[in-house]
């Protein structure tokens, strides 16, 4: 005799209730907790973020160009304001600020001529994690360091430079403070209302936040019928570049309407790739549909966009591993000139950094061999950027003539 069937237990056979908003919302919450004690622990006073650095007499002669001495000299004579001295009978040093007013009395500030253009570099590949917000922060602030003036885009919602320059998209950043407004019908007619300092000198910011999302519709919606919509951002960026040396352009890492904009508004591109199969895989798509579409573009009647550089760069390279070595020679192989020779090292410093919200440049580690292994490592990668950058303007090539370097 066969045992009865089991009847069925509605609570076994259910399928799992979906996660409920609410619960959604409570993870939000403690998540914003733990930025907000972030920010409060790593940022002074009040939460907002300060960059206090202090360059001593001997490094600041070496970032104006001109001897201890003839700073000494200038401050005695009235042509610099007198040093602080602290306590300890000590100057106390220098800020950026007061560096580049040295530069600016000595003639050494290596800014673009008038007749130069503004530099538009877009940091750019449709793959996220590849280094594109840590990219465009560390060449902004080397770029400050050496006394440029400078401008962030963040184009991206999930404002990955906006937060590591002192603001909370959450919080600081209202959906009307970035580009939104811009790209709705009717908008703002150019991007100086978005346009803040940062806590960097010498660094402005057009913030983003995750409304900034919308813009794809915004974007989207403009661009049907009307192909040269799609050059408003150029329009825009154009209209406020002047007052710069070099607009950063930082896209979000997705083929939309933002980033084909972004592509049209730059006349500079920096393609970041990490040595990985996938990785390079990416980067050739990203190309080929780059093409695609910019050849589409130009069908359509929109004229073509040339660029002043085109460059690949190596991300998250750990030289101590041999696949990462192999696709890195083979990355050259491939793209022979048109890759940087310094590539961005795999580094424990940046993910320091990263943690405290911070770039390495914004780090005072007491000269650990961590530290400068990473800083040379950025710099010499920034260095062949800020070159690239100069040799777009006509008005420096005779010196880099000079020194052997055009």
């Amino acid at each position: 005799m066969s045992s009865p069937a089991l009847a069925p237990n509605p609570a076994n056979d259910a399928p799992p209730a979906p996660m409920l908003l609410n619960a959604m919302a409570a993870l939000n919450q403690r998540a914003g907790h733990v930025i907000s004690r972030l920010r409060s622990t790593v940022f002074a006073p009040g939460e907002v973020k300060v960059v206090d650095h202090k360059f001593s007499i001997t490094r600041t002669a070496e970032m104006v160009g001109r001897t201890a001495e003839a700073i000494r000299q200038a401050e005695t004579d009235g042509r610099l304001p007198p040093p602080r001295i602290g306590a300890n009978g000590r100057r106390e040093g220098y800020t950026l600020a007061e560096v580049n007013h040295m530069r600016d009395v000595f003639g050494t500030r290596p800014r673009r001529a008038e007749t130069d253009p503004p530099i538009i570099l877009a940091v750019q590949n449709f793959k996220g994690g590849v280094g594109k917000s840590t990219l465009t922060c560390h060449i902004a602030q080397h770029l400050a360091l050496a006394g440029y003036r400078v401008a962030i885009v963040d184009c991206d919602s999930q404002a990955s430079s906006t937060t590591i320059f002192g603001f909370n998209p959450d919080i600081d950043i209202d959906d009307e403070e970035t580009l939104l407004p811009f790209f709705r019908h009717g908008g703002a007619p150019d991007l100086s209302y978005a346009l803040r300092p940062t806590p960097w000198t010498g660094i402005d910011l057009i913030p983003a936040n995750l409304g900034l999302y919308q813009a794809e519709y915004e974007a989207a919606a403009r661009l049907r019928g009307n192909p040269d919509a799609l050059d408003r951002l150029r329009r825009g960026v154009e209209s406020m570049a002047e007052r710069y040396d070099v607009v950063i352009l930082d896209p979000p890492p997705a083929l939309g309407m933002i980033s084909l904009a972004v592509l049209r508004a730059a006349n500079a591109l920096l393609i970041p790739t990490p040595p990985s199969t996938v990785d390079f895989a990416s980067t050739s798509h990203f190309l080929s549909m780059v093409v695609d579409t910019l050849e589409t573009l130009q069908a359509h009647g929109l004229g073509a966009r040339g660029y002043h550089f085109l460059r690949v760069v190596a991300t998250k390279v750990d030289e101590a591993k041999s696949a990462h070595t192999q696709i890195r020679e083979m990355m050259d192989a491939v793209f022979g000139a048109d890759m940087l020779n310094t590539s961005l090292l795999d580094s424990a410093e940046i993910d320091n950094a990263n943690v405290q919200l911070r770039t390495v440049y914004e780090l005072q580690n007491g000269g650990s061999r961590t530290h400068e292994r990473c800083r040379n490592n950025l710099d010499r990668l920034n260095g062949e950027i800020e070159l690239l950058i100069r040799k777009a303007w006509p008005s420096h090539r005779p010196e880099l003539r000079r020194l052997g370097l055009a």
